[in-house]
């Protein structure tokens, strides 16, 4: 025969059950109320505010200019900004490669700047601009040239060309440039000269910089350790030394042509 359970016995094993669930959602409630509280009181407290902002890569201008182009100020919510909204604006500036901005804990925001790389000095009246790898000219004082100049290249579309060029020079190369002028005459070429640290001059098309310049170990390998020249590499490779350049006229002097090795 089946047993008969009273119900009498299993109310208090009921009572007990529901005494449980009540209790459970009880503690819920009361957690929830309270992280609500907590959270209500962060947000009017201090410790929801902005305390400190580090700004990381900060060369070509000062650590003040970023903050005052990114908005953040010290006292402002950390909930009263978008990280990809600030990183945008900062990377509206011409000088500024890439921008990563992060919060840090609950108080602290880190500005991380990849500015472009320094190629030259743009040569003005009285003054040089820094030139940066993208063609930008700083707008501010240098105090000091420890690059190569760049004469003519106010005109931002050629610097750029320029700047294009110097990037697939070999660095031993570069290393050598001391400075780079852009001939004013009206032609369809933009013809350069550039004045090595080594003593010679170079002469070649803008165009085609890069490409004839990476020759250049190879041509001076082929000169006297005394000879000092001008190296022509306009349409092919030629050498003339200063003497015959810029010295009395002579006859019979030729060009001495360099087969790049």
């Amino acid at each position: 025969m089946d047993k008969v359970i009273d119900i009498e016995e299993r109310i208090p094993t009921l009572r007990e059950r529901r005494k449980k669930r009540t209790n459970r959602k009880f503690v819920a409630l009361l957690v929830i109320f309270l992280v609500f509280l907590a959270i209500l009181y962060y947000s009017q407290s201090r410790y929801s505010e902005i305390q400190d902002i580090t700004v990381k890569g900060a060369v070509v201008y000062e650590k003040e200019s970023y903050l005052k182009a990114s908005g953040l100020v010290v006292g402002n919510s950390m909930w009263s900004f978008n990280e990809s909204a600030i990183e945008e604006r900062l990377n509206d500036l011409e000088w500024v490669d890439e921008v990563t901005v992060k919060k840090k804990w609950l108080t602290g925001v880190e500005i991380s700047i990849v500015e472009f790389g320094k190629v030259g000095y743009l040569e003005r009246e009285n003054s040089y601009q820094l030139v940066l790898s993208n063609g930008y000219a700083v707008e501010k004082p240098v105090p000091a040239i420890d690059g190569p100049i760049f004469t003519n290249f106010e005109d931002e579309k050629v610097r750029t060309q320029l700047v294009a060029q110097l990037a697939d020079t070999n660095s031993e190369v570069f290393n050598l440039i001391s400075q780079v002028i852009l001939s004013t005459e009206e032609t369809d070429t933009s013809y350069v000269r550039l004045y090595m640290n080594d003593g010679n001059e170079v002469h070649t098309i803008l165009s085609t910089l890069a490409e004839k310049l990476n020759y250049y170990p190879s041509v001076i390998a082929q000169l006297k350790d005394s000879q000092k020249g001008v190296i022509d590499m306009e349409v092919g490779i030629f050498f003339r030394s200063y003497d015959d350049v810029y010295g009395p006229s002579k006859e019979g002097v030729e060009d001495e042509e360099i087969t790049p090795e």
